[in-house]
């Protein structure tokens, strides 16, 4: 379940992202429980997703942020005045 690939995470929404990392801090939490079994490999896997997962949040977050800080193009909602000069 914690292996996800890049095009799997693009297509899903930020939500259904946020959901999944929450289902795999319990399933971490899970195996650290049963470590004792042998699954560091396993840990490691989700460690890593949940990392991946983060990562695509973060870039959607400052792609949004960036679009919104741009500056408004020359004449937008201006009138072009004469400035005065003393």
């Amino acid at each position: 379940m914690a292996i996800l690939k890049n095009k799997d995470i693009e297509k899903m929404s930020i939500k259904e992202r946020e959901e999944k990392i929450k289902d795999l801090k319990m399933e971490l939490l899970k195996e650290r429980i049963n470590i004792g079994k042998g699954g560091k490999n396993k840990i490691k896997e989700i460690k890593k997703t949940i990392a991946r997962l983060l990562t695509f949040n973060r870039q959607k977050n400052s792609a949004l942020q960036n679009v919104s800080k741009l500056p408004k193009p020359k004449g937008s909602g201006q009138l072009n005045k004469p400035v005065e000069t003393k």
